[in-house]
């Protein structure tokens, strides 16, 4: 204060009573930290506590059970034995399985795409060729038959791991449950895939939306997971199959058979039972299996005499006999086309870029015809040889219409809007000289299951995009 008693005036330079802020910060710093430290040291023991307790939890009674699985032929020999023919099959699937989408050429036109948004999955699309002719069938029949003479080989392989699905405790570490999710999609991308694929063979539809989309994206989410899963097994793989021969298992008998020592991943049990099958009969069953499939699938592909033998064929193992005795998918009456639009009154009508034209089917029949030899070759793996038909070369309409360079032709059919009620084809389609709108096959006029009036016929394209009860070809620049 001053002499007068006052307070001192800021700026004064008289004494000054520190604030308590500034008196105690160091202080209550110091004290927090201290709070958080232990606060955090507790947290640190209640959660190594809490590990402990769940690692002491027994696991529950069943599959669980480190007792439960009891084989003595099931190891890491006989799991790699049938991994290594899912690695040299799955790949072979997954190409032929891509190529079969790019045969739609999905990036033409909305139209003939049945899976929306796949930016970069579509990365590989290419313009599908029409050389050689039968190549759309050799993809998809070595597709389809691969895919289900595969399948005793996948189901021994899921057996010959299962214990690895029941591991106690699900979720140890952060990089366990990583390996948890990444097999979790292994597995159940794989079962996805070729439970739909099978259901498609058989024209069974349940899907909950389009199969292409749901088959398209599964491949892609498991094809990941697989090369995740072997990168991570192949050394142990390759490891597992140089620890015995297969020349001295085949020779093995069941008096000799032993299990394998014990493995870090525990496919080998802990108290193996007495064996009751040998490993030769386990691959001898499991090979067995994919032969008889082979047997029973393969006809459908080849075709001609071979197809008597594809007992799960989808539909029409015995079509009739006659011009129009071969496979079909679906009828004019399945598909809702009215008889009809396709009598005397059936118009087709060109576009380009001239006026419309509009011809008769008897005006159609009074232009030069030309020939070709080709076989219909589906999705579903099936097949026919070749037919012989006869029409009008797409190029040939295309300069009609006044387009003969055309770039590509929007394909519509009579039948109601729908899935490949029309579709689009591209350039070198249009300009192959096999490429027809068919009024005849094998000297006889279409039946109306085969696409009567007119239908088209394209080398190696999918069998549905051969569009039938053709009305309206429009072509594009």
């Amino acid at each position: 204060m001053d002499s007068g008693g006052r307070p001192s005036a800021p700026g004064s330079g008289g004494p000054r009573r520190p604030r308590s802020d500034e008196d105690h910060t160091p202080g209550r710093v110091e004290r927090f930290r201290d709070a958080m430290a232990a606060r955090a040291a507790t947290g640190a023991a209640g959660a190594r506590a809490l590990v402990r307790r769940v690692k002491q939890t027994p696991p529950p009674p069943g599959p669980f059970r480190p007792g439960f699985w009891r084989s003595p032929i099931r190891g890491p020999w006989l799991t790699s034995v049938f991994g290594l023919v899912l690695l040299i099959g799955i790949p072979l699937l997954f190409v032929t399985g891509m190529l079969s989408y790019a045969a739609y050429n999905p990036g033409l036109d909305r139209i003939n795409d049945q899976t929306p948004d796949k930016g970069l999955l579509g990365f590989y699309l290419f313009d599908w060729p029409t050389h050689p002719y039968w190549l759309y069938r050799l993809t998809q029949g070595v597709h389809v038959t691969l895919g289900v003479v595969l399948v005793p080989v996948l189901l021994a392989k899921l057996w010959s791991v299962i214990p690895k699905l029941f591991e106690w405790l699900p979720v140890r570490t952060v990089a366990h449950g990583l390996e948890r999710l990444s097999l979790l999609m292994l597995v159940g991308g794989v079962i996805f895939e070729f439970v739909t694929g099978i259901l498609n063979i058989q024209l069974y539809y349940v899907f909950p939306g389009s199969f292409y989309t749901l088959h398209f994206y599964g491949a892609w989410v498991f094809i990941a997971a697989f090369v995740v899963h072997v990168c991570l097994r192949l050394g142990r793989m390759s490891r597992a199959l140089r620890s015995r021969g297969l020349a001295a298992e085949l020779r093995t008998d069941l008096a000799h058979t032993r299990p394998e020592p014990p493995d870090p991943d525990g496919l080998v049990p802990q108290a193996p039972a007495p064996p009751t099958m040998t490993r030769r009969g386990a691959l001898t069953m499991v090979g067995g299996g994919s032969l008889l499939l082979l047997v029973v699938t393969a006809g459908q592909s080849i075709g001609g005499w071979a197809r008597n033998t594809a007992l799960l064929a989808p539909h029409n193992r015995a079509p009739g006999s006659g011009p129009n005795g071969f496979q079909i998918n679906k009828t004019a009456a399945a598909v809702g086309v009215n008889p009809a639009h396709l009598g005397p009154s059936w118009r087709l009508e060109l576009r380009g870029s001239r006026p419309p034209l509009v011809f008769t089917r008897e005006q159609l029949l009074a232009m030069p015809q030309h020939a070709a030899a080709l076989p219909i070759a589906c999705v579903e793996g099936w097949s026919t040889p070749d037919q012989h038909w006869s029409g009008l070369r797409l190029t040939d309409l295309a300069a009609l219409a006044g387009l003969p360079d055309a770039g590509s032709v929007l394909v519509e059919s009579v039948q109601p809007p729908g899935p490949y009620a029309s579709v689009v084809l591209r350039g070198n389609q249009i300009h192959d000289p096999r490429s027809l709108l068919a009024l005849h096959v094998n000297g006889a006029d279409l039946s109306i299951d085969h696409g009567y009036p007119a239908r088209i016929i394209v080398p190696a394209n999918p069998g549905v995009n051969n569009t039938k009860w053709v009305h309206r070809l429009t072509f594009r620049t």
